[in-house]
């Protein structure tokens, strides 16, 4: 199957190839998966002196991590006091203040690897789409600003003027963030973890994995990996029953212009931050390095809405920003998202000496970034993982949820948008 056809892998540079595997080969840890989670586990380790094998099925960043929207955000969408609730102050306050440098730990990488990914630090802006969404964002803020987050409340000239747009009542601008070129980030950093002595092998799908008094055995078409411990990192994507997690499916759908002419660019987002708004259905806007406008909302394309969902994109960037009226959407892709019923991180138990991690909910790069680094450190067996290990469960109903997402996000671009 090729990569992803979409703008980030038309603009990834120096991509990297490599060969299924064909042989027998021992490692001290295989993981599966080659998104931002398996390739930081397979970088942390391999640098921690560990032996590791990465098995992706299709090819690096080809999932999630190669649809992303690139925006490099400290945290989750569940905002820090609810993830202390779900979790309790102990738990929960780690996982806040690890994901807090989540932004940093990426920028770190890239910079000490000179990843070309299109780094830009600039911050992001979570924006208004209401009175109530404002609202909101007065508490974000506030919990934020108690943990000494480096953030602050916009009112709506200044939102406009950040922006380019006066369609926001206001916004809430994190200064540790920022945006990347995704697909690009997570194929550097496996060139970086190659570099550090990992082997990774692309077109190679785990159809068995068992475990045995003396480790782990993954069958795959050609070859197989022995190994002590295991790492399951295939989020959303799993390819059959051997490396699916139990998620509620939902997709991020994004469409990209042709890069804007000066005079549009310098009009809006002429300080580089990245967007997505308070709406319950979300949707997200950024400029790329090249100026073109980026523009994406909860929704599958390749699903019964797909139709909806682009006619309702045009007609929303152009109420956004009327200078971009009439300008058209060259490119197109959809994502799946992991999405959970707590919409927290979750890490399963897979045998005795395997875990599996998954549901960002839409937030991959920083905590899968973390979490890699994290599962790294408890397979070396120095570390804890940041949440407790639990034994695997069904998501009920999960693909009722998927489907109530789906329609919800297509009735929302039916009705909404329409001047």
């Amino acid at each position: 199957m090729p990569r992803p056809d979409s703008l980030w892998s038309d603009t990834a540079p120096d991509r990297t190839r490599y060969a299924p595997l064909a042989e027998t080969i021992t490692a001290d840890v295989v993981v599966i998966g080659g998104g931002f989670t398996g390739v930081s586990a397979a970088y942390h380790l391999a640098a921690g002196g560990a032996s590791v094998a990465l098995l992706e099925a299709r090819t690096i960043g080809f999932g999630g991590s190669g649809r992303n929207v690139g925006l490099v955000n400290a945290g989750l969408w569940t905002p820090p006091d609810q993830v202390e609730e779900k979790l309790g102050k102990s738990t929960g306050g780690r996982l806040n203040t690890l994901l807090a440098g989540g932004p940093a730990t990426v920028f770190d990488l890239i910079e000490k690897h000179q990843i070309r990914c299109e780094a830009t630090r600039q911050g992001t802006l979570h924006c208004a789409h209401s009175p109530a969404g404002l609202r909101d964002l007065e508490n974000r803020f506030a919990q934020q600003e108690a943990r000494g987050a480096p953030v602050k409340l916009l009112d709506a000239a200044e939102t406009a003027r950040r922006t380019g747009s006066a369609a926001y009542c206001g916004a809430l601008w994190d200064g540790r963030a920022g945006t990347i070129q995704p697909l690009a980030y997570v194929q550097g950093l496996a060139r970086a973890a190659e570099g550090q002595g990992a082997q990774i092998f692309e077109e190679t799908s785990a159809l068995t994995m068992s475990e045995t008094a003396d480790g782990w055995t993954v069958r795959t078409a050609q070859g197989e990996v022995r190994a002590e411990r295991l790492i399951q990192a295939t989020n959303a994507y799993g390819v059959n029953a051997a490396d699916d997690n139990a998620v509620i499916p939902a997709h991020f759908f994004q469409l990209a212009t042709a890069p804007l002419p000066d005079d549009l660019r310098k009009s809006i987002l002429s300080g580089g931050e990245g967007c997505w708004d308070t709406a319950l259905i979300m949707s997200a806007f950024r400029l790329d390095q090249a100026g073109r406008m980026i523009f994406g909302a909860l929704g599958n394309l390749d699903g019964f809405g797909g139709a909806l969902h682009r006619g309702w994109a045009s007609r929303k960037m152009a109420k956004l920003f009327p200078q971009l009226d009439g300008i058209a959407f060259e490119q197109e892709w959809t994502g799946r998202i992991a999405m959970t019923g707590t919409h927290l991180p979750r890490i399963e138990r897979r045998g005795r000496t395997g875990v599996s991690i998954f549901g960002y909910s839409g937030r991959g790069i920083s905590p899968g970034t973390l979490f890699g680094r994290a599962a790294a450190d408890w397979a070396l067996g120095s570390a804890d993982l940041p949440l407790p290990i639990h034994d695997p469960q069904p998501e009920p109903y999960a693909a009722a949820k998927g489907l109530y997402y789906e329609t919800g996000a297509t009735l929302t671009h039916f009705t909404n948008g329409r001047l």
